[in-house]
Parts: structure tokens; C-alpha cells; sequence
């Protein structure tokens, strides 16, 4: 099943507010967790409580301990919000792996990519790109940027003297958005 098959259905919307029902979301994507023979460990379940909630999230854990679901739900919770998100990495590579990733989860149509030589379904509700690429978006078009959701991964480069910019400049551009 893809995660596309759990979005709540415009009438799931809350009466009087802009968004969608937060407890649906999560509930959903916990749904498809399971789905797929996964249980959300403490934190990446406090995470995406709090991504269904709009808060922005800093999930600061070991390698291999599941951030990239956390990621997942924040790109699923963007989607059901009818709003764009970016996941954002500092090698093409690794952009590259997860956009194939994403495809899976989320079907081809739904994901594109973007790297500084080439691009795929460019105005897909999820991009794939290098972290350049999003603080180009962030300095041309700031506040202003139709995004919802980002996921910054490999964030140890915000230190970095040479690529650090590329994860600085978005967080302080884009200050209205989700962050994961």
C-alpha cells in the first residue's frame, strides 16, 4: 500500500480551521506504519505527533535509529495539507537515493527531483534536492517560498565552514515552516 492511499479525504478537514484534523494525520500514518510491520520507537512517535501538530522538530538521534520515517511523515502530512515539501541533502547521491526511496512510498508522480545539473517532475508535491538548491529557493523567493515541509538531512553540515550556508540560510529565510 502507499502512504498516498492514507491521505484523509477533504472532508476530514476540521470546520473553522485551515488544516486537517492533526490526531487523523498521525493516526493514518501510524496506520500505514503497521501496515508495513513497523512500530514507532518513543521518538520518532513524538516527532510526528508533533509534525501533525505543525511544530517544527530537531530529531538529534544515532544513525540507524529512524529518522527517515520521521521524514516520511512529514512529507505525508505536508501532502495532506496540499502543500510542497523538500528533502534536502548535501551529495547527489544520496538525493538521488532517496528520491527512488520516495517513489516507492509515495509513487512515482508524486516525487520529483532537483540537483544543480538535472531535474526530474519538478512541481511534484515532494522534491528531492541538494541543500544548495533549497537556499537558492530560500534567498530568491524567502518567506514567500511555496513550501510546507523541509527535512534537512546530514544537518552536521550546518557547522561546516564551506557547505554549512546551505543549511543556515533556510532556517533563517524560511523561519514560517515546518522543519524536520
Amino acid at each position: 500500500m502507499k502512504l498516498v492511499d492514507q491521505l484523509p479525504a477533504p472532508a476530514a478537514r476540521v470546520p473553522g480551521r485551515t488544516g486537517l484534523d492533526p490526531d487523523e494525520l498521525y493516526t493514518r500514518f501510524v496506520e500505514w506504519t503497521e501496515t508495513r510491520g513497523l512500530a514507532l520507537y518513543t521518538a520518532q512517535d513524538e516527532a510526528v505527533m508533533e509534525l501533525a501538530a505543525g511544530a517544527n522538530v530537531i530529531l538529534a538521534t544515532p544513525t540507524g535509529s529512524g529518522k527517515s520515517l520521521v521524514a516520511i511523515a512529514a512529507h505525508f502530512q505536508a501532502m495532506a495539507r496540499g502543500q510542497r515539501s523538500y528533502y534536502t541533502a548535501p551529495i547527489k547521491a544520496l538525493v538521488s537515493e532517496k528520491f527512488f526511496a520516495l517513489c516507492e512510498i509515495f509513487g512515482a508522480e508524486n516525487v520529483g527531483m532537483i540537483t544543480g545539473d538535472s531535474g526530474v517532475n519538478q512541481d511534484a508535491p515532494i522534491i528531492c534536492c541538494t541543500a544548495e538548491i533549497l537556499a537558492n529557493i530560500a534567498l530568491r523567493e524567502g518567506a514567500a517560498a511555496e513550501l510546507g515541509a523541509v527535512i534537512m538531512d546530514e544537518f552536521h553540515f550546518y557547522s561546516d565552514p564551506q557547505r554549512g550556508w546551505a543549511w543556515q540560510v533556510p532556517l533563517l529565510e524560511l523561519p514560517r515552516r515546518n522543519s524536520c
